[in-house]
């Protein structure tokens, strides 16, 4: 006898999902809410941080610049790690790492030696994402996949949240190594969470044991990912939406509002607290519309990337000395659209690879993003010093990758379509008859 596999009903081999799965996916996420925190905590600091160590824009922006470097650099080969090793064994080599970092970064009496440590806390945070993406993989339903994806970028805005309002006010009140010291105490808890309660999948759904085979498994894996075009799609997806916001949070916001624009820190602050909560918020719409409207992913990704460089350059080209607070707000606001945006990227790269093979093609997707807002911080502060602090040039930069990155969509686009389309007709030829 046979039956038919309906829209609705999970696919054969599908994880169940329920109450256990939100509560081991959670301690996933929490990992990944406390290397946020660290990671955005420079964000709220930096003149505080150039006032400390006594370095111009270039330098302070090396601070961010190499913390994404490693991040980056890192993407791929935390994928081959997390299919290899499993979610809990490199998440928790996350945790002592960016732990490490953040500590370091607390009691560094120079300039070099809080490098080091901000090297240290990207190395660390490097392996989170990608293992929560996974842990959702491993317990949710395909079906489930967009939205616990943004679930977990509404969750990091949630850690940019804390950073924005409490690291800040605790760095004005307790001084720079009791706030930072202090914040180090969450990567402990997590951790301790983690070794207790985290499975790396629900019973009955292991995967199939990966024999080692060294160098020829990485290199297999990294091409077999790359030739898919929706790989490669959502790298460029993420590369074009998620750096405009991840430039402004991670550091030049708060210089551009208050040294640009003539706001007070507290202005400020509140300005960047609405860009994280415009992102949580549009997280979650962009997620229920994925989920039920596949199609439109694309005009999603599209029209945040226009909207973005619409604000961008009306806030830049404004007339007047200061561009009114209306326009920032609004900026700050679309600026919210880009986190949830370049989640799409995986929403691209997802159903592009196997199971064995999400892990690596996540890493290459989430390469995008961290490379365009690295090399847009070292834009930035290289343009600010040549330019006597001039931001509208600075921040024009944004508008080169943006050309580039949308150049590649528009040209890949087609051809993922595709595939995706013969890969779904494949697989449901393999489900339309399920033995009972």
């Amino acid at each position: 006898m046979s039956t038919a596999t309906s829209a609705g009903r999970a696919l054969p081999g599908d994880p169940p999902g329920g109450r256990r799965a939100i509560a081991v996916w959670g301690i996933g996420v929490s990992v990944y809410f406390v290397a946020v925190i660290f990671r955005t905590s420079l964000g709220v600091a930096g003149l505080d941080a150039a006032d400390r160590f006594h370095v111009n824009a270039s330098a302070l922006s090396t601070f961010s610049i190499l913390q994404l470097l490693v991040y980056a650099g890192m993407q791929i080969p935390v994928g081959l790690l997390v299919d290899r090793l499993g979610t809990k064994k490199v998440l928790g080599i996350g945790v002592v790492l960016f732990t490490a970092g953040q500590l370091g970064f607390a009691f560094s009496p120079s300039y070099g030696m809080a490098l080091a440590s901000r090297a240290l806390l990207g190395c660390g945070d490097a392996m989170t994402f990608i293992s929560v993406l996974r842990l959702g993989t491993r317990w949710f339903p395909a079906r489930r996949g967009p939205m616990v994806a943004q679930l977990a970028g509404l969750v990091g805005m949630a850690g940019n949240l804390v950073s924005t309002l409490v690291l800040a006010r605790l760095l004005h009140g307790i001084g720079w190594t009791a706030a930072f010291a202090g914040s180090a105490l969450a990567g402990v808890v997590v951790f301790v969470l983690l070794l207790l309660f985290l499975k790396d999948h629900p019973e009955g759904h292991e995967p199939e044991p990966l024999p080692h085979q060294g160098a020829a498994y990485v290199r297999r894996q990294i091409a077999m990912s790359w030739r898919e075009p929706g790989t490669r799609l959502g790298l460029w997806v993420h590369f074009t939406t998620q750096f405009p916001a991840m430039v402004f949070l991670l550091l030049w916001g708060m210089p551009f509002l208050v040294e640009a624009q003539g706001l007070s820190r507290a202005t400020a602050g509140t300005l960047l607290t609405l860009v994280v909560l415009s992102n949580m918020v549009v997280g979650l719409v962009y997620g229920q519309i994925i989920a039920r409207h596949h199609a439109a992913r694309l005009p999603l990704a599209l029209g945040t990337v226009g909207a973005t460089a619409l604000l961008w350059a009306t806030t830049l080209a404004y007339p007047g000395e200061h561009a009114p607070m209306w326009l920032l707000v609004v900026l700050c606001t679309v600026l919210g659209a880009c986190g949830p945006a370049s989640m799409i990227g995986f929403d691209f790269a997802r159903p592009a690879n196997p199971a064995e093979r999400q892990g690596t093609a996540s890493g290459i997707t989430n390469m995008g993003g961290f490379v365009a807002s690295m090399t847009t911080l070292f834009a930035v502060g290289v343009l600010l010093d040549a330019t006597g602090d001039d931001y509208s040039v600075a921040f024009s930069s944004v508008f080169v990758l943006q050309a580039v990155g949308l150049s590649q969509i528009l040209r890949l686009r087609k051809r993922a379509a595709l595939r995706e389309r013969e890969r779904l007709v494949a697989s449901r030829v393999e489900t339309v008859h399920v033995p009972v």
